[in-house]
């Protein structure tokens, strides 16, 4: 069987709302999932991150950390119907949210939304991306909490 290397690039958009911090999710396939996609010929990795989630969520963004990659292994077929493997990385960003609107996703997306961080660390599909979103919830500060439990934590440490 033949195998195939593939690079991907995408992001974990945030915004603040209501002082609770919110991350964009993506369906696809009844997945959720971070919006990500195909690094296009002579485009670099942050510039991939910022398309696909805009052309997957309809949020504009500015990349403001880069949040690791993740590696995994999958079959397909190719046009002639002959079975490959392919071995894809994705390099995932920590993008702001600047504007946008998530129900204007491209149609390849079942359904864009907001949530706080913490549901949609729970949401998310795939173990390596609940892992992506823990990294950026670290790097927001602790933001997977609700402010709530935020002042509870730290009167219980304090």
């Amino acid at each position: 069987m033949r195998t195939v290397r593939e690079i991907s690039s995408g992001g974990v958009v945030y915004r603040r709302h209501r002082s609770v911090t919110e991350v964009a999710l993506i369906r696809v396939r009844n997945k959720w999932r971070l919006p990500k996609g195909r690094v296009e010929e002579g485009e670099g990795l942050q510039e991939t991150a910022l398309r696909e989630v805009r052309e997957e969520s309809g949020l504009e963004g500015r990349v403001v950390a880069k949040l690791g990659d993740i590696t995994y292994w999958y079959t397909n077929k190719t046009k002639e119907g002959k079975t490959i493997r392919i071995f894809k990385r994705v390099y995932f960003y920590l993008i702001r949210c600047l504007k946008g609107d998530v129900r204007r996703h491209d149609e390849e997306v079942e359904e864009a939304c907001w949530l706080p961080i913490d549901e949609a660390i729970s949401k998310l599909s795939y173990p390596t991306e609940r892992e992506t979103m823990r990294k950026a919830a670290t790097l927001l500060g602790g933001a997977s909490l609700r402010p709530q439990a935020r002042t509870l934590r730290r009167a219980k440490n304090g």
